[in-house]
């Protein structure tokens, strides 16, 4: 599992409407429709579904949120940067400014832990965060993501 395969460039975003979580699960179900042809109705549903059972902010400013969905063959992600961070109830009580998704096919069960794995490590890595914070392009965040798991194992 690596970024180059889980993201698409064009499932990369800077979002300046995100006002809500439940608003940011919307855009993150828009986004992964238009990469990944996912029903954003579907997308919102699991994702608001996996948030009932406790909140996917990770703290620093992070959140992961994930589902796993009916008809898809692989793990694949979706990341927005937001230009105002926003309340996610996370476990540190500090606002999101970069979410993550993932969604994984209902039967996925190592190959999704597996992604949810490099995600939490790469976006723990505090350098990393200071750098997409620091980029609000949609390329160069790609970039960032994609390069950052080369320049951890190195």
């Amino acid at each position: 599992m690596d970024f180059n395969r889980l993201l698409k460039p064009e499932a990369v975003k800077v979002l300046t409407s995100a006002t809500s979580k439940k608003r940011l699960m919307q855009d993150l179900g828009d986004l992964a429709e238009h990469a990944y042809g996912l029903k954003t109705s579907r997308v919102l549903e699991a994702l608001l579904a996996r948030e009932t059972l406790g909140p996917t902010g990770v703290g620093h400013g992070v959140a992961l949120p994930h589902a796993r969905l009916e008809g898809l063959d692989e793990v694949v992600g979706a990341f927005v940067l937001l230009d105002k961070p926003i309340d996610f109830e996370s476990v540190d009580r500090q606002p999101v400014d970069i979410a993550f998704a993932l969604f994984a096919p209902e039967d996925a069960g190592v190959e999704h832990l597996k992604a949810l794995a490099m995600v939490s490590r790469t976006l723990r890595d505090a350098s990393i965060c200071t750098k997409l914070r620091a980029n609000p392009n949609p390329a160069t965040l790609h970039t960032i993501l994609t390069s950052a798991e080369s320049e951890q194992a190195a």
